[in-house]
């Protein structure tokens, strides 16, 4: 499929002229449509082919009762794409997924003008890493600028309308005075208020770049030439948790004590996104930001890359912040990027498609959370009360899917919350190995390493500890006994090992009586029992022989019966 551009015309592939049709690279192309908010509109994406190697599983956000009844705190505002695009005879991918708030309507927007401007002609020509990562940079700045071109004609009708209002009337005598103005104004503010995270991910010449604005999440799960299985985040949480990030804005003459304190800028907590025109050209109208040189909140993205695509057991996981924070909320974890990406890795054994990997893990972390509401303390019900939208995107490098299935969303087995959480391993397909557990071995902090490893974001833009790689190796609880479990797999074969309890079953072949080879040698057994005496024999049929469980009933004569005759 090739999109149509042209260096002539402004008009979309829609037919309607808009003014963010130019690209980044100076090819004009039209503009997603103007989305409202009655549904998404058709959008020249639609034709992308989708990447079989990917599946994406997501939960709508939600607050609930005390009797357990869900309900939806607005609209679903996350977005996401995996697309398999053609460049000269280079298979190029493209993964994304926006987290927006106030609205779906930049979410919406990004996720639909970032594919132009990264697919139709920005990276020709370019062989090097810091060309491509330059790409993605320009990308994320000319959506945004798109963005707010695609939204000129809704201030400009503002501004023509508050010019209706006498100069100087305050907001409740408008309201009492002029209440179909101040109807159409609130409808307008609307429309131009909302913005949204990004997280793009490219996979080009076989490497992989990631770039990202505000708290939406990139790990790359991989595993050695040890069979040590590491997580490491590519991305970098821009919020007003992050550090870095508030010394920017301190730089910026904000107090960022009162930052901290608020929790926010504006309606949001990320420090960097597209779109959000309040925290942007209208910051001055925000007191908490009134003192700022320059615009707070920006687009500039974080890029990192890259790393080499080889042979090694490996998957991509891209998700909004709603998954992680309601796995945290509901238990504590300091650990949550493990966590996720070991669920990750159990549903590859359990599920025959991508989607149904991404939406068994989507779906165990809504019951976890859910069930943490309905059976905990007050203060458990009051953290985790409510929850936001959740996306997860997975994209698998050679990762061994146990049920596969040629394509992601042609039917198969998907098996909704299959693992349980702590549980170490569920029962696991006949290509599965089994060492003893004196043998597995212990998954290690790639981190803790002194050499800087691919994969790992420089030290001016490391994310929290918590949130980077950290040792795989946890204590679970069994019903009988306590004891730690590790992860591995053999990086050779690609077979993931496990501990002895968990069987190896093999292919079952029937003889020509219709039964199964017998698979356990008593020959020993049986010597052992011609050797034994007689009277030895005699010993162990007593000890073998059942025994009821109830002591048995003596019956007694009654003295006082019936006299003698």
């Amino acid at each position: 499929m090739k999109a149509e551009v042209t260096k002539t015309s402004g008009f979309s592939l829609f037919g309607e002229r808009m003014s963010s049709g130019l690209l980044s690279n100076g090819v004009v192309v039209g503009s997603p449509p103007r989305i409202g908010s009655h549904g998404h509109a058709l959008s020249w994406t639609d034709d992308l082919p989708v990447c079989p190697l990917s599946g994406v599983g997501f939960s709508t956000n939600q607050i609930y009762r005390e009797d357990g009844i869900r309900r939806e705190e607005h609209e679903f505002e996350d977005c996401s794409f995996h697309f398999k695009f053609k460049m000269h005879d280079e298979d190029c991918y493209l993964y994304g997924v926006f987290d927006g708030h106030d609205g779906s309507r930049a979410a919406n927007f990004a996720a639909q003008r970032m594919p132009a401007e990264l697919l139709l002609g920005q990276l020709l020509e370019k062989t090097t890493d810091e060309d491509i990562k330059d790409v993605l940079n320009q990308a994320f700045i000319a959506v945004e600028k798109s963005f707010f071109e695609s939204i000129d004609h809704i201030f400009a009708e503002k501004t023509t309308i508050q010019l209706q209002l006498p100069e100087g009337i305050g907001h409740y005598e408008a309201l009492n005075q002029f209440p179909d103005v101040m109807k159409k104004l609130d409808a307008l503010e609307r429309e131009i208020t909302g913005g949204t995270t990004a997280t793009v991910a490219l996979v080009y010449k076989s490497k992989l770049y990631v770039a990202n604005v505000g708290d939406t999440r990139a790990l790359f799960c991989q595993t050695d030439e040890g069979g040590v299985f590491k997580v490491a985040q590519l991305s970098v949480d821009h919020s007003i948790f992050n550090e870095e990030e508030l010394n920017r804005l301190s730089q910026l003459g904000l107090d960022v004590e009162r930052l901290k304190l608020h929790r926010r800028i504006g309606s949001s907590d990320s420090t960097r996104c597209i779109g959000d025109y309040h925290v942007k050209g209208g910051y001055m109208d925000i007191e908490i930001l009134q003192n700022a040189t320059r615009e707070p909140v920006i687009a500039d993205p974080y890029v990192h890359g890259s790393i080499e695509i080889g042979n090694r057991p490996s998957f991509l996981i891209i998700m909004s912040d709603g998954l992680y924070q309601a796995l945290q909320a509901a238990t504590n974890t300091d650990r949550v990027n493990i966590d996720i990406a070991r669920m990750v890795a159990a549903e590859f054994s359990q599920q025959s498609t991508l989607n149904g990997v991404a939406q068994a893990v989507v779906d165990k972390v809504v019951r976890i959370h859910h069930d943490a509401f309905i059976g905990g303390t007050p203060e458990m019900k009051q953290i985790c009360q409510k929850r936001g939208d959740i996306t997860l995107l997975v994209r698998n490098f050679n990762y061994p899917l146990a049920n596969a299935i040629n394509s992601p969303t042609a039917g198969g087995a998907y098996h909704p919350v299959s693992v349980p959480f702590y549980s170490p391993r569920p029962n696991l397909p006949p290509t599965v190995t089994i060492p003893t557990l004196s043998t597995a071995e212990r998954v290690e902090n790639h981190s803790e390493s002194g050499a800087s490893t691919p994969g790992t974001p420089t030290p001016a833009q490391t994310p929290p500890r918590d949130t980077l790689s950290s040792t795989l190796e946890s204590t679970f609880q069994d019903t009988n006994h306590t004891y730690t479990s590790t992860e591995s797999s053999t990086q050779s074969s690609g077979e993931m090992r496990f501990p002895t309890r968990f069987y190896n079953p093999n292919k079952l072949e029937l003889d020509e009586n219709g039964r199964v080879e017998a698979y356990v040698d008593f020959s020993e057994f049986y010597d052992a029992i011609k050797k034994l005496t007689d009277s030895q024999i005699e010993s162990l049929n007593a000890e073998t022989k059942p025994k009821s469980a109830y002591e048995p009933i003596t019956e007694e004569v009654d003295s006082l019966s019936a006299p003698e005759n």
